[in-house]
């Protein structure tokens, strides 16, 4: 990518990992690499092995007080996070933090720091965990993608870079699409359909191909709203169930959603 000659212009994420060209690779495909390529995004990639204080680039020991696997040490990773201007918050990926999900996309996508800066920081933890002292003196939160357990946070960082890049107006240039998928009012996306009409007899819905916006738009609340019933139960029951408009709508066109939907 090409090196940006403003930092402050930019949205900047930056990654400390063990795994530099995990994220490198990634982030310079598809909307993350046209963000790069079109100076909107900038994601730089730390390697902790760089500031590992050993001939070996040693960035775990084994944990005071005996037991399975590995930790990584303090040093290499306080040395890596203080020798960078990054903008904050810092966040460690980690099955301990909250459950990353769209609220918190949109929240960082709108972040700026005290400088004015855009953007956030992740660290990418890896064997049996970090040592506590990184939890607790250097960064400032932690993030998690789900209940389960990976072999380090380059996934989950991944996953939190691209949630958040869809979100900023200047990397799809249509702010309609981010405000249209997934998540953005409680509910699943839609159903989508595209050409042909008639596929081995399975027809694309007409509403679709009348023309009439209004009514286009009334269908893919109601398939929204479907979707969700049958999908998510418990988004629904974030949101406070289904409204008595949203019902009659579901009945409209057709939806229903009884026990034998």
């Amino acid at each position: 990518m090409n090196e940006l000659p403003q930092r402050e212009s930019v949205f900047c994420v930056d990654v400390f990992t063990i795994f530099p060209r995990m994220i490198d690779d990634y982030c310079a495909q598809s909307i993350l690499g046209r963000a790069q390529d079109n100076n909107c995004l900038k994601v730089s990639t730390h390697d902790l092995r760089d500031f590992a204080a050993d001939r070996h680039h040693s960035v775990d020991d084994t944990p005071f007080g005996g037991g399975p696997g590995m930790v990584m040490m303090p040093e290499p990773v306080f040395c890596a996070v203080e020798s960078a201007d990054i903008v904050r918050p810092l966040f460690l990926l980690s099955p301990a933090g909250a459950v990353f999900d769209q609220k918190k996309a949109q929240e960082l996508a709108s972040f700026r720091d005290e400088r004015g800066r855009r953007g956030f920081s992740l660290l990418c933890g890896r064997y049996e965990g970090v040592d506590g002292r990184i939890t607790k003196y250097l960064v400032d939160d932690e993030i998690s993608i789900g209940d389960y357990v990976l072999a380090g946070g380059e996934l989950a960082a991944l996953a939190v870079i691209e949630a958040v890049a869809r979100l900023l107006p200047e990397v799809l240039g249509n702010s309609e699409s981010a405000e249209e998928e997934s998540f953005s009012d409680g509910l699943l996306e839609y159903e989508h359909f595209t050409k042909p009409f008639d596929f081995r007899g399975m027809e694309v819905p007409e509403v679709l191909r009348s023309g009439n916006h209004a009514k286009i738009a009334e269908w893919r609340k109601a398939s929204a709203l479907y979707k969700t019933v049958c999908k998510r139960q418990d988004m629904l029951e974030k949101r406070g169930g289904l409204s008595r408009d949203e019902l009659q709508l579901l009945v409209k066109y057709g939806y229903r959603t009884g026990p034998d939907n």
